[in-house]
């Protein structure tokens, strides 16, 4: 809450806009980092009305962290700001928990005051280990410093843009509330493509596509998804570290509007029963000089060979990544084929099961659809996991390999099972991150019935990573 006294930064939306898409461009096209650096810090300097900056970072299973540090202490220690990294589920143990934040200066984002509050600015950290390097356990560093060896390497830009769907419950913190309720409560009964205009769920809609749009997201379409009270706000492609942070924004405003009108924005994967869950469409392509190489207007499906040897791989690999693309217990849910749910192990350009679609696309848009990720998988690891394993992955010997009949597990232990034994997530994180990663995982699932059943268990969300509280993990 502002008064007279305060002069804090409170820009209008359209200028918001344009700041944020300079910064994007920027950063789309690889302007110099020490040249950012210096313009952020002189604006930091210059701009009186900044109080403090958030910086944002994200755990090992993607939970969302900030921290606002004081701008005029920034600007003085901003490349040497520690914090306790035992603090954070899957980062260091508490006989090693000193670790740094540095700043990814192209990352910076202006959000509207209204929603975040005045005199603030957002940019993304990462995190930094004892030895100076980026700590493996951040999966946004391990992803920006793939996407950079690919680019220096073969000249691969990584592309990425997420159709992330939603639900809006009545009620603050209802995901918080749900094992004393034991059900979520519809804002909308309309359908697919169905809300008048002062529906809820449509006001809802409206403002959170207002903010990302003032953040550079550059919208493309909004909808109600086809489950009541259900919604996705798609927006366009960006290189893929900048994709995995606006999946993180789009969450975070998704959250904050709908806590605003008193609701819930709820990213868990199946939170009712009997209706469609809510996914993660992860639309993926690469480019080269500025060329699609996944477009062939002569290919199978106008795709070209590169990119279907980029499916088998996935493919192939799709047992050992499951875990990363569907990381909880209630993401088991949503692989139900009677919802629509991409739970086979193949691809097609129609067919909605499939893991992996080829959806139709020109020069431009070519991309593949990786359709089996769940909205609450941590959106660096999935991303680093497709790129990486769609590159240089294995392709298996198997007849009629992107057709065969062949599933992903119904349940999170056959999951785990599948990513513990593999050989290819090991080298994709190392041992240490690998094992960490398993045990928070397993350690859900434990709290957890091993059984799904037909209804929704108050443990699938209390102990649901993006909902999770201290408190309730020590009562175990």
């Amino acid at each position: 809450m502002s008064n007279d006294l305060q002069d804090f930064l409170r820009l209008p939306y359209a200028e918001l806009e344009e700041l944020n898409l300079r910064a994007k461009e920027q950063r789309m096209t690889r302007v110099p980092i020490h040249q950012i650096q210096e313009e952020r810090l002189k604006y930091l300097t210059d701009e009186k009305r900044i109080k403090a900056v958030t910086l944002l970072f994200s755990d090992l299973e993607g939970r969302l962290h900030m921290l606002d540090y004081d701008k005029k202490f920034l600007i003085k220690n901003w490349d040497n700001m520690t914090f306790d990294g035992s603090s954070i589920r899957g980062f260091a143990a508490q006989k090693e928990s000193d670790l740094r934040l540095g700043i990814d200066w192209s990352a910076f984002y202006w959000g509207p005051a209204d929603v975040f509050g005045g005199g603030k600015v957002m940019v993304f950290g990462e995190v930094i280990g004892k030895d100076g390097g980026p700590y493996p356990a951040d999966l946004r560093a391990v992803l920006k410093a793939y996407a950079n060896e690919v680019y220096n390497k073969d000249g691969y830009t990584l592309n990425a843009a997420d159709e992330i769907e939603g639900f809006v419950f009545k009620g603050v913190d209802a995901e918080r509330r749900y094992h004393e309720t034991g059900k979520f409560e519809y804002v909308s009964n309309g359908g697919y493509y169905h809300s008048l205009p002062g529906d809820t769920l449509r006001l809802f809609i409206d403002a959170a596509a207002e903010v990302q749009r003032a953040m550079g997201f550059q919208n493309e379409k909004d909808h109600p998804e086809v489950a009541p009270s259900q919604f996705e706000i798609n927006y366009g492609y960006a290189e893929v570290v900048a994709a995995a942070d606006q999946i993180q924004i789009y969450k975070l405003i998704c959250r904050q509007i709908a806590t605003k009108m008193g609701l819930t924005a709820c990213f868990l994967p199946k939170p009712i029963v009997g209706v469609n869950g809510t996914g993660m469409h992860t639309n993926v392509s690469i480019t080269k000089d500025g060329k699609n190489l996944f477009w062939d207007p002569e290919g199978l499906e106008k795709t070209s060979t590169f990119a279907w040897q980029f499916v088998d791989r996935i493919l192939t690999h799709g047992n050992d990544l499951c875990l990363l693309m569907n990381a909880s217990v209630n993401a088991y849910r949503r692989l139900d084929p009677h919802f629509e749910a991409p739970n086979q192990l193949k691809a097609s350009a129609v067919d909605r099961g499939a893991m992996v679609r080829i959806p139709l696309g020109n020069s431009r848009s070519a991309r593949l659809e990786v359709r089996a990720v769940a909205p609450d998988a941590n959106p660096y690891l999935v991303l680093y996991g497709i790129f990486r394993t769609g590159i240089e992955g294995d392709i298996a010997q198997i007849e009629n390999l992107r057709n065969a009949p062949r599933y992903l597990p119904d349940n999170i232990y056959d999951a785990i099972e599948n990513f513990s034994k593999s050989e290819w997530t090991t080298k994709l994180l190392g041992e240490d991150v690998k094992g960490r990663y398993a045990d928070l995982k397993r350690a859900a699932a434990d709290r957890c019935p091993r059984s799904l059943g037909t209804v929704v268990k108050a443990p699938e969300v209390q102990y649901h990573h993006e909902v999770y509280t201290q408190y309730l993990w020590n009562l175990f």
